[in-house]
């Protein structure tokens, strides 16, 4: 007999069916509760509440576990690339060697822009924000593929959108720095691999490549930020995705969801602390004393997690690649050494142990992105690049799910009840 839960309302006894998931995590299915009971449950920020079924990533906060497909993402981070795990996270599995060149070249073959979209990319304004350029132009590219516009896609249709936003999106990102510095694009080159081809579009100067443990080191980056269960931004594509919005305007919402300083925009703030210690002295001890006193407002950036309550598992492999970053580079940076005193104090000062108050994945990225030489503003478009596939594949999951409802929420109305419409003159 399946198991179920049993709530008692206005003395009838209702039974709702638990589901199990397969690492046995509960949840309660309410979908029938209204038409059952005329109620609805209220959960400000749906934080307790599952959206969708899906089997693209398991995320336990108390244990510090993340799992693409059931891998673990250590062992995808030591052993895998960042295309490989696009692949992973869109299609269920690991690919062979020739399903994985199929896919590199499938990506490859979309290595530049359209004319038109080039052109319009020019016409921002060099200090204009790049997340609002990158959702701009994502969600442009519809109007130079119609044919992503009829309706439902077919499976060689889906794929064909994923290679194509996976190398598109990249050369949007680096055409419109490029423009920032007023300097001409370079010209996407596949076979250098994802990260070394977008640094390189990004920074490249004749006689000086990218170093190959430096584009590396990126490219384990992106492969810890690439999903990250229901997220704000994977719910936004999702909830987007069910109106069967086209897949560009679908990512382009992505994009904005991501933008908000809550979200994306953590790694950005960890640098914007970071120059207001060093406006003030530099000494980052005195600000972790303003952090634990409750009555300052001052509040530490890039420490803790809303989800993992432990330690962010992320953070733990991205602190290795940061640190040979910043050694590789041999970069003296005020910023930095004010970086790593506070991770320091931070690691070793018990009110902050005691609290699981760690340096999470944001406050490591931020830093090698400013290592890297990547404008603050640009943090955000950093963390586009990565989340990519993960979105991808949430909204490929939710059109081959034959279930799948648009998204429309319910409420518990609080405003004034009926009342009668009065004339202007009459009006009080």
């Amino acid at each position: 007999m399946s198991e179920v839960a049993k709530l008692e309302i206005e003395g009838k006894i209702i039974e709702i069916p638990v589901i199990t998931g397969s690492e046995n995590e509960k949840a309660l299915d309410i979908s029938s509760l209204r038409k059952d009971t005329g109620y609805i449950t209220l959960d400000n920020g749906f934080v307790n509440t599952g959206s969708c079924s899906s089997a693209i990533t398991f995320l336990d906060g108390e244990k510090g576990i993340l799992r693409y497909r059931g891998y673990p993402i250590e062992q995808l981070a030591e052993r895998s690339n960042f295309l490989e795990v696009a692949y992973l996270l869109n299609f269920g599995k690991l690919p062979n060697t020739k399903e994985y060149n199929q896919f590199s070249d499938k990506v490859a073959s979309f290595a530049s822009l359209p004319e038109g979209l080039t052109k319009i990319i020019e016409q921002y304004p060099k200090n204009a924000h790049p997340m609002g350029v990158m959702s701009a132009v994502t969600s442009s590219l519809a109007a130079f593929y119609p044919e992503f516009l009829d309706g439902p896609l077919d499976g060689e249709q889906r794929e064909r959108a994923i290679a194509q936003l996976m190398a598109q999106v990249k050369i949007i990102a680096a055409n419109f720095y490029r423009q920032t510095q007023g300097e001409a694009p370079v010209k996407s080159d596949p076979s250098l691999g994802f990260s070394k081809d977008f640094l390189t579009m990004m920074f490249a100067k004749e006689g000086n490549p990218i170093d190959d443990e430096v584009a590396n080191a990126l490219d384990i980056l992106f492969t810890l930020h690439a999903d990250h269960e229901q997220n704000c931004s994977a719910s936004t594509v999702r909830v987007i995705g069910s109106s069967q919005a086209n897949i560009f305007a679908t990512i382009a919402g992505g994009i904005d969801a991501l933008w908000g300083q809550l979200h994306g925009g953590a790694n950005q703030r960890v640098l914007e602390m970071l120059e207001e210690i060093q406006k003030a002295g530099g000494d980052h001890k005195k600000f972790i004393a303003k952090a634990k006193d409750k009555n300052d407002g001052f509040r530490l950036m890039g420490f803790g997690h809303r989800v993992y309550k432990n330690f962010d598992p992320r953070a733990t492999i991205i602190k290795k690649q940061c640190d040979l970053i910043l050694e590789k580079l041999k970069i003296e940076d005020p910023l930095l050494d004010i970086a790593r005193g506070l991770e320091e104090e931070a690691r070793n000062d018990d009110y902050f142990v005691q609290r699981n108050l760690y340096p999470n994945v944001d406050f490591y990225s931020g830093i090698i992105y400013k290592a890297l030489g990547i404008p603050t503003n640009m943090f955000t478009v950093m963390f586009v690049l990565g989340r990519l596939p993960g979105w991808l594949a949430q909204w490929k999951e939710m059109r081959e799910d034959v279930t799948a409802k648009i998204a429309r929420p319910r409420q518990v109305y609080t405003g004034e009840r009926k009342r009668d419409y009065v004339p202007m003159k009459d009006r009080k």
